[in-house]
């Protein structure tokens, strides 16, 4: 079974339909003993870090996600729960997020006269070869929708680089915890393929 952890930061019924497309049993919940006893874990989610930081300490999920990672289960964060992997980010100066990898969130620089946020697809450049990945090739395109992205502060965890004006992190991997910027559950089936090879982790 695979826990979506519900902080209510939307997109969630998206992934849940991307998985049970994968014919996963899925289930949306904050409970604290279902997350723990699933068998992976997803944190999605849209919209403002410090909101989003607030609301995962309301419901007492910083706790929950640290113990699930400690089970050395696989646990995966999408767009905004990736950025909340992280230690800070700009656009909530003070919040901090769970701290699993070390890095931060910048805003995109305004010099490059690219629109912020950037709002669709765009190519990866994998840094490895990595279990998220397996099975794609370089410059496989995925769907995104940020105005800041991940700074991470050991280089050996990304998994992939993405440009947009500057490159950045797009994704991460390490051990049992991934993480990426983009949608892979509107990436078509270049997202169908990485959901399916964290499902067969």
């Amino acid at each position: 079974m695979i826990a979506l952890i519900d902080y209510d930061a939307g997109n969630i019924k998206s992934v849940e339909k991307a998985f049970e497309y994968l014919g996963e049993e899925v289930v949306i919940t904050r409970d604290k003993d279902v997350i723990l006893g699933a068998d992976k874990a997803v944190l999605p989610g849209v919209g403002n870090f410090g909101d989003a930081v607030k609301r995962l300490e309301e419901y007492g999920l910083f706790e929950v996600i640290h113990k699930f990672v400690a089970l050395n289960k696989p646990f995966l964060g999408i767009c905004l729960g990736y950025q909340l992997m992280f230690e800070e980010s700009e656009e909530a100066p003070g919040f901090k997020g769970l701290g699993l990898f070390k890095g931060k969130c910048l805003r995109f620089d305004d010099k490059y006269g690219l629109k912020i946020p950037q709002i669709g697809w765009n190519s990866l450049t994998f840094q490895r070869p990595t279990k998220i990945f397996d099975g794609l090739k370089d410059d496989s395109y995925v769907y995104f929708v940020h105005s800041f992205y991940v700074q991470a502060e050991d280089e050996s965890i990304v998994a992939a680089t993405c440009e947009y004006g500057n490159v950045f992190h797009a994704a991460c991997e390490s051990g049992n915890i991934f993480g990426c910027q983009f949608h892979p559950e509107k990436s078509s089936n270049v997202g169908m393929k990485i959901l399916e090879n964290f499902v067969n982790l």
